[in-house]
């Protein structure tokens, strides 16, 4: 969705739509969409500035990277973004500190779909987990060890990290 920033009315825009986007997009490929993205946004002009306040809500299914189980992450987040025009791209090393956190947008248009993707991405966590407690998958049997499938016990330390546990030891 393009937003010409020369039609923005002077009291700004209020905007709730809905997007679809592909796993390929994410940031997270083995992520898939179980709800559509829906953004609710204001986009307000302040001279030459674009400020845009939102929030984006979505339902994603995830793989924990500990388990390999299947589980659903719901995404409530909101955003509030300041935007450029692309003049002050070039000026970019004489603006403030504070312009430096700014976005910059292009040929007089916005695209709110880039902008909700961005920060559907922003969302996502660095290691998706079914849960905190979550202790994966036995190295000796492959069972789950958090649905007590597992009767394994640990056998000693790996002889290869001795050092590293000796080395730690004694920095301490």
């Amino acid at each position: 969705m393009l937003i010409d920033v020369d039609r923005i009315p002077e009291d700004g825009l209020e905007i709730s739509k809905d997007f679809e986007f592909f796993s390929e997009d994410l940031v997270e490929e083995s992520a898939v969409f179980l709800k559509p993205v829906q953004v609710e946004a204001s986009v307000k002009k302040i001279g030459e500035e674009l400020l845009i306040k939102g929030q984006i809500t979505a339902t994603l299914n995830f793989v924990c990277c500990r388990c390999l189980i299947p589980f659903e992450f719901p995404v409530d987040s909101r955003f509030d973004l300041v935007y450029l025009p692309e003049e002050l791209e070039v000026a970019k090393e004489h603006l403030e500190q504070d312009d430096m956190n700014r976005l910059i947008y292009y040929k007089r248009h916005l695209d709110l779909k880039e902008v909700t993707l961005e920060q559907l991405n922003l969302t996502f966590p660095l290691r998706p987990l079914c849960s905190k407690g979550c202790q994966g998958i036995c190295p000796v049997c492959g069972k789950l060890i958090k649905e007590d499938k597992c009767s394994c016990t640990a056998k000693g330390s790996n002889q290869r990290l001795e050092k590293l546990k000796i080395f730690m030891r004694d920095k301490s």
